[in-house]
């Protein structure tokens, strides 16, 4: 039987909004395809060899929680994030998550927090929150889905050049509120601002992130078709009350 490895990281630490949401379905439509799933929580201070994983999670966390993990991530966790995603393994990376993959976090007061430098971007606090349901088209590389989620931050991220998002805005913020990207995809990293958790009512999306595990592993992924009705219809349902401006607030 095929299985996936997954790492869920500092989930003491990083669960805004029921991220940890994401696993029970990333879990749960690996069972459905009789695909063994085995989950490892990975703590502040606990050692373990990153290697060994093949889809790591990474959920949203608010500034100073980011901040204690800096500590444990000088420790040697840092060098083996940045290697196993330039190796190709797969990430799903949430809010603060997303942004520690980044080079640094500058906050609103001036104060910069070093963080991984895997991916080349950075994020800069905001005195206005980016607040409210949203919705995003991926990029062809992604799949091209419309993805329906909730956004809330003050961090603005600009990605460098030559780095792609992980999608184009519909309605929304994203990544900064300016230049209408959202997220972050290299090579096989997903980041995004989307908490709510992002992956179930966006099966499109959690079935892409499966697939690049699975080929990462095995060279190939043979994910049979699901009955997603109402996962597609709770999707649809929020996508049209966002595009029509009936969000959140009104």
């Amino acid at each position: 039987m095929e299985q996936l490895r997954i790492c869920h990281l500092y989930p003491e630490v990083l669960n805004l909004y029921g991220d940890r949401g994401n696993i029970r379905c990333l879990q749960q439509r690996l069972l459905w395809r009789n695909i063994d799933c085995e989950i490892t929580q990975v703590k502040i201070g606990d050692r373990a060899d990153l290697s060994a994983f093949d889809l790591f999670f990474i959920g949203g966390g608010q500034d100073f929680e980011q901040e204690v993990l800096l500590g444990d991530l000088k420790s040697g966790k840092a060098a083996e994030i940045r290697a196993a995603i330039e190796d190709g393994k797969t990430f799903l990376c949430i809010c603060g998550g997303y942004q520690m993959l980044g080079h640094y976090y500058e906050t609103y007061e001036g104060v910069k927090c070093e963080f991984l430098g895997a991916i080349d971007f950075y994020t800069v606090g905001g005195k206005v929150r980016m607040i409210d349901n949203y919705a995003f088209r991926l990029g062809e590389e992604s799949g091209g889905s419309t993805v329906v989620g909730f956004e809330n931050h003050s961090g603005r991220t600009y990605l460098g050049p030559g780095v792609k998002p992980l999608g184009t805005v519909l309605k929304g913020y994203g990544n900064n509120g300016e230049d209408k990207t959202e997220g972050v995809r290299y090579k096989n990293v997903f980041g995004s601002y989307s908490h709510g958790p992002i992956l179930p009512k966006n099966p499109e999306l959690c079935d892409e992130i499966l697939r690049s595990a699975l080929e990462r592993r095995y060279g190939r992924a043979d994910l049979s078709p699901l009955e997603d009705r109402f996962e597609k219809l709770a999707h649809e349902k929020v996508l049209e009350r966002v595009l029509s401006d009936r969000n959140s607030g009104d």
